[in-house]
């Protein structure tokens, strides 16, 4: 059954007090590897069947109209994995 991957991250002007908050606790533990973190959210959207054109693009709008903010964030990718 394919499904189909939906990422959506905070837009990049805006501050992202997750990451942020990840990111002190990094310096805390001593991890010095990362510059900075962002957080977003990942959706999994299964298929019955073949992922056609028409699948994809109903994927996108519910992307931009259901699965994520528009006034706070981006769709970063829309994949099909198997």
């Amino acid at each position: 059954m394919p499904t189909i991957v939906v990422d959506v991250m905070p837009k990049a002007e805006l501050l992202d007090p997750q990451g942020k908050a990840v990111s002190g606790a990094f310096s805390r533990l001593g991890v010095e590897d990362f510059t900075s973190v962002r957080i977003g959210k990942r959706f999994e959207l299964a298929v019955d069947g073949e992922v056609t054109d028409e699948i994809l693009a109903s994927a996108k709008r519910i992307a931009d109209e259901i699965l994520s903010n528009s006034v706070i964030e981006d769709v970063v990718g829309i994949e099909v994995v198997a």
